[in-house]
């Protein structure tokens, strides 16, 4: 029998997500499919997966948070950060994921010489891979541009500005954790902290995928090396596919899969 597989998120319809997957399905010869769902209300994550006879979901903003109150059982590093965005069925009940940082981390490892990081913004996704990075000995600073953001990332014991009380210093990697660029051109902080940060890092990255955001433009114009979102979306999606298919198939035999979609 077919099993049956979705996004969550709210937006959803941009998602690469059922693309990613359903090629993968395919080239695999998996019995399987992946759509995306729009869930207005994170309480009602576990009902409408159940309602909608799913076997797993990814999830994405705003609801990793509910997600992770849905399940039953947790990974022991999603327990940890508090965030899931990966969702299998089994037996009945819900076993909860993220696949976000274990990305995150492989895309960013493609930097040498990286070890002091600074992180723009203080969401979700923040939240799952400060403390990867942490645990695999990085150096991260968090730059928000409110305070009450930055309270849970303060009392696990990292540094924290905000826009007014920052103190520039030489961080290796910048990285755009918020949404800003995604629909309009609005920078992640004021231009003259990236005047401050950008020229002394050895790269910068953005999560948002697919554009050149103006974050990356401004990276690009002091000439250093630069990454999208694409990567960690690909890494992260097929650690989650490993997930779904309960390790059926390893990381190199999903890869060049579900790389396709990046061409499409």
């Amino acid at each position: 029998m077919k099993k049956l597989f979705a996004i969550f998120g709210n937006p959803v319809s941009h998602s690469k997500s059922p693309l990613m997957h359903n090629l993968t399905f395919q080239g695999l010869n998996y019995d399987a499919c992946y759509t995306r769902h729009l869930l207005e209300k994170g309480n009602t994550l576990k009902e409408t997966f159940f309602t909608l006879g799913l076997k797993g979901i990814n999830v994405t903003i705003p609801h990793k948070e509910a997600a992770f109150n849905a399940c039953d059982t947790l990974d022991p590093f999603a327990q940890k950060i508090g965030v899931v965005n990966t969702i299998v069925e089994r037996e009945g009940s819900l076993h909860g994921y993220n696949t976000d940082a274990p990305g995150f981390l492989k895309a960013i490892s493609e930097f040498n010489h990286v070890k002091t990081v600074l992180f723009l913004g203080a969401g979700g996704t923040a939240q799952s891979t400060s403390n990867i990075l942490r645990d695999e000995g990085y150096e991260v600073t968090l730059l928000n541009r409110s305070a009450s953001r930055l309270e849970k990332f303060t009392a696990k014991g990292f540094t924290t500005y905000t826009f007014e009380t920052f103190k520039p210093k030489v961080y290796d990697l910048i990285i755009n954790m918020t949404s800003a660029g995604l629909e309009d051109d609005s920078l992640p902080c004021p231009k003259e902290i990236l005047d401050m940060v950008i020229p002394k890092a050895k790269a910068a990255v953005d999560v948002i995928y697919g554009k050149e955001t103006p974050f990356l433009k401004c990276a690009k114009s002091y000439n250093i090396p630069t990454k999208d979102g694409s990567d960690m979306l690909l890494y992260q999606g097929i650690i989650a596919f490993e997930y779904f298919t309960e390790n059926t198939y390893s990381f190199d035999e999903i890869k060049p899969h579900m790389q396709k979609a990046f061409l499409l």
